[in-house]
C-alpha cells in the first residue's frame, strides 16, 4: 500500500485536515507515530498545514521512557518542527481514580494532546492508530459485549471532548481527533519506516500480555488467524459495515428519543412507558443506551447484557420494579413512565395539594383552611341549592359531598395503616392501599395525598374519587362543596 496516497484519500474523504491549521501530532517514538509524522511532513505543503510534535512520558518505564522523550524532542528539532514534551504520573492517576493503567494512560495522553493543541491555538490532533489497531479494537469491544457503537471501532475523525474514558471526562472543547493511518495495515507502516530509514524506538510494554489489548494482539488474533488468515480484514470490514448502519440507527433513535422521552435533567431521564414499549427492540436498546450515556458521559463501554437486561425488565415490569445499571444508575418503573437516574434520585412530587406524612388538619366549614407548609388551601362552603355542575364537575380538586357531610366535623389527613374506602360506584368498601394501586395514583404521592374524612369515614380521596356514602343524590337536601385552591 502507498501510505501517502492512502493518507491523501482519507483527508479528502473524511475532511481530516483544514487548510491553514497547525496539527498537533502525537508521537510516541514508535513505528506508527514516526510513519505518520514523516508522511505528514511530506504532505504538509500540499495539504496546507503546519505540524507540532507532542510527546507524553507516562512515567511508567523509567530510563526507557526518558530516552523515548529525548529521542522525540531531538528528532523534532532535527526535522525543524516545534515540539512539546511533558511527563505525567499515570500510576498516581490510576490509583486516585481507581482506573486500570491502560485507562489512566489513555486519559493522561488525550488530556495532554488537547492541552497542547489549546496552548498553540490548534483545532486538530492527529494520532497514529493503524488498521491493525482498528481490528483489535473491534474484537476487544466484541468480547466486552459492546453494542453497535463499539463495533464501529475507532473513527477516522471524532470530537475529542466526546471520548469516554472510564469515570473521567475530558475537560476539552472544539478539538478534532483524526487518525490518518486508520486504513493502513501495520505491515505497510513498518515497510514505510524501512524504506525511509526511520529508526523507531521499541516499547517493551507492548509485549506485556497482562494488558488486555496485548493479549489480543499476541495470543488471540494469531489463534483466530489459524481459522481465517484474513481475520484482520474481516474485523476491519465489520467496522466499516457497522459504522454505516449506526448512522441509520442514530437517525431513527433520535426520532424515537424525541417521541418517547418526557423529561431530561442532569440526574434522570424519564420515558413515556407505553410509547417506549411500542418501539422496535433495536430502538428500545438505543434509547436506553443513550440515556445512560447522557447521564454518565464518561462511561466508555456499556455492556450489551446490562442494556438488554434493562430492556427486558421494562417490558415485563410492574409498577415499582427497580433495576441496577452501571455506575450507580437505577432504572425504576412507575404506572405510565419509567426513569433512568442516579441511584439516590427521587422524582419530584406532583404539583398537587399535599400534606406532610401523618398530618391531620381540621377543616373550617364554611371557610378557608390553609394547608401547612404548602401554597394550597381548602375552601369549604355549604349549599342548599345547586345545579348541573354538581353532576358534571370537571375539576379533580373540587368535590361535592352529600350524605349529611355538611353536618359532620370534617378534617383532612394522610392515609393510615388499615384504612378502608368505599369508592363511589362500588358495592362495598375496599382496602385504600389496594384501591390507590388500582387507580394508579403515583407511588411517590400516596403517603401525602389529602383524604377528606367526615364522621370517621373517608369522604373524598382528593383529586380522585368521592366515597359512595357521600354521593350527592336528587334527594340530598344540603351539600358540602370542597375546593383545593392556591
Amino acid at each position: 500500500m502507498d501510505v501517502l496516497a492512502e493518507i491523501r484519500r482519507g483527508v479528502r474523504r473524511f475532511d481530516l485536515l483544514p487548510r491553514g491549521d497547525t496539527v498537533v501530532v502525537g508521537v510516541s517514538g514508535g513505528p506508527d507515530s514516526l510513519c505518520l509524522l514523516h508522511a505528514l511532513i511530506a504532505l504538509r505543503d500540499e495539504l496546507g498545514v503546519e505540524l507540532h510534535v507532542a510527546h507524553l512520558n507516562h512515567g511508567l518505564r523509567g530510563a526507557d521512557a526518558d530516552a523515548d522523550a529525548q529521542f522525540v524532542g531531538t528528532l523534532a528539532a532535527q526535522w525543524g518542527l516545534r515540539s512539546t514534551v511533558a511527563r505525567r504520573d499515570v500510576l498516581a492517576l490510576a490509583r486516585e481514580h481507581k482506573l486500570s493503567i491502560e485507562e489512566a494512560a489513555r486519559h493522561a495522553r488525550y488530556v495532554f494532546l488537547a492541552e497542547t493543541a489549546q496552548s498553540i491555538d490548534s483545532h486538530t490532533v492527529a494520532v497514529a492508530h493503524n488498521a491493525d489497531d482498528q481490528a483489535e479494537s473491534v474484537l476487544m469491544h466484541f468480547l466486552r459485549g459492546s453494542g453497535t457503537a463499539g463495533l464501529r471501532g475507532m473513527l477516522p475523525k471524532s470530537d475529542l471532548a466526546k471520548l469516554r474514558i472510564s469515570n473521567l471526562q475530558l475537560p476539552i472543547t472544539s478539538i478534532i481527533l483524526i487518525r490518518p493511518l486508520l486504513r493502513v495495515p501495520r505491515a505497510d507502516v513498518e515497510r514505510y519506516c524501512r524504506e525511509h530509514d526511520l529508526r523507531p524506538r521499541f516499547d517493551t510494554s507492548n509485549l506485556d500480555t497482562t494488558f488486555f489489548r496485548n493479549r489480543l494482539r499476541h495470543e488471540l488474533l494469531p489463534l483466530l488467524a489459524t481459522y481465517n488468515p484474513n481475520i484482520h480484514q474481516v474485523l476491519r470490514r465489520t467496522a466499516d459495515v457497522v459504522t454505516a448502519e449506526v448512522e441509520i440507527l442514530r437517525d431513527a433513535s433520535e426520532q424515537a428519543w424525541r417521541v418517547a422521552v418526557i423529561s431530561e435533567t442532569g440526574e434522570a431521564v424519564t420515558f413515556n412507558l407505553s410509547v417506549w414499549r411500542d418501539l422496535p427492540p433495536a430502538l428500545q436498546r438505543a434509547t436506553l443506551r443513550e440515556a445512560i450515556h447522557r447521564l454518565r458521559p464518561s462511561l466508555r463501554n456499556i455492556n450489551f447484557v446490562h442494556v438488554d437486561d434493562a430492556v427486558n425488565q421494562v417490558n415485563a415490569a410492574r409498577t415499582g420494579t427497580r433495576a441496577s445499571l452501571p455506575q450507580h444508575l437505577m432504572l425504576s418503573v412507575d404506572y405510565d413512565t419509567f426513569t433512568v437516574g442516579d441511584a439516590g434520585y427521587g422524582p419530584d412530587l406532583p404539583d398537587w395539594p399535599l400534606l406532610e406524612v401523618g398530618q391531620v388538619v381540621r377543616v373550617r366549614a364554611p371557610g378557608i383552611t390553609s394547608l401547612p407548609t404548602s401554597e394550597w388551601s381548602l375552601e369549604a362552603a355549604t349549599l342548599d341549592k345547586w345545579g348541573d355542575e354538581v353532576f358534571a364537575n370537571p375539576d379533580p380538586w373540587t368535590a361535592y359531598l352529600g350524605g349529611e357531610a355538611a353536618g359532620f366535623d370534617v378534617s383532612i389527613r394522610t392515609r393510615a395503616l388499615g384504612d378502608e374506602f368505599h369508592p363511589q360506584g362500588m358495592p362495598s368498601p375496599v382496602r385504600l392501599t389496594h384501591w390507590m394501586t388500582n387507580v394508579k395514583i403515583p407511588r411517590r404521592a400516596r403517603d401525602r395525598l389529602p383524604l377528606v374524612v367526615a364522621g370517621g369515614r373517608i369522604a373524598w380521596v382528593a383529586g380522585y374519587r368521592v366515597g359512595q356514602p357521600f354521593t350527592v343524590r336528587a334527594s340530598t337536601q344540603r351539600i358540602l362543596r370542597l375546593s383545593f385552591i392556591r
